[in-house]
């Protein structure tokens, strides 16, 4: 079966401007196209354009997803199962935090204290929804997703103390940061071994294998990643580098 650039896009929602896009570019190609120049799809390309589709939920950039569809190595089905497992887990997420938003209201409405522990799933919530906005898509492609789960199980799972621990070691390493980089600190120095530690340790409380090449590659991430260095030289311009630096002459 055959359906035209009008018909695939009352099917699956996609306008047929993106459907025209995705062609130019090279993501979605149509089984053929007609003297009258109107484009026709077949199964194969329903089939594509539903990964893409799929993709697409999950933040992954239109020229990562043609780079993974392309691959004759792509497994269509452990990445139909990466999906599932992706989406499951922000479906927890979201519920989580809509439960929070809820009970909010309604500790409001009735005028009641919220407990301390509520807060706390709230804000461990509101934390896991923010990180995979910002970082999940990056995350995802350069470890997979079952690293990337595994450590927001983790941040699920943890103890208001350990989870207070882990914001506070955050919180001292980018104080740090800015103090040694106003001090003109080198990254060799004592202190840029101290907060190597100390970053080492905020990374696995959430559950990661400590991997000194992995740590190094991460602390390249934070000057390459635009939006980490934002992060980091937020108050202090510096700080990123000072990190990545400290990270390369003592991580081990």
């Amino acid at each position: 079966m055959e359906y035209s650039i009008q018909a695939l896009s009352r099917l699956s929602g996609v306008t047929t401007r993106t459907l025209r896009w995705y062609d130019e570019i090279g993501l979605l190609k149509p089984v053929r196209v007609a003297e009258s120049g109107y484009r026709y799809y077949g199964p194969q390309e329903v089939d594509r354009l539903r990964d893409i589709l799929y993709f697409r939920a999950l933040g992954v950039e239109l020229a990562r997803i043609r780079e993974c569809l392309d691959d004759p190595s792509f497994d269509r089905l452990a990445a139909l199962r990466g999906h599932l497992t992706a989406l499951e887990a922000r479906r927890a997420q979201l519920e989580q935090l809509i439960h929070s938003v809820r009970e909010t209201i309604r500790c409001e409405e009735r005028n009641e204290i919220m407990s301390d522990q509520k807060k706390f799933e709230a804000f461990k919530a509101q934390t896991l929804e923010q990180y995979e906005a910002a970082y999940g898509q990056e995350a995802r492609e350069k470890y997979g997703d079952e690293p990337v789960e595994t450590v927001k199980a983790t941040i699920r799972g943890l103890t208001q103390e350990q989870y207070e621990e882990w914001i506070s070691l955050g919180q001292e390493i980018g104080q740090r940061l800015e103090t040694a980089v106003r001090s003109g600190l080198s990254p060799q120095s004592e202190e840029g071994r101290e907060i190597t530690a100390l970053h080492r340790r905020w990374l696995t409380l959430t559950g990661n294998k400590y991997d000194a090449a992995m740590h190094r590659g991460l602390g390249e991430l934070y000057v390459a990643d635009e939006r980490f260095t934002a992060y980091y030289d937020k108050s202090v311009p510096g700080c990123a580098r000072f990190l990545r630096d400290a990270i390369a002459a003592w991580a081990r």
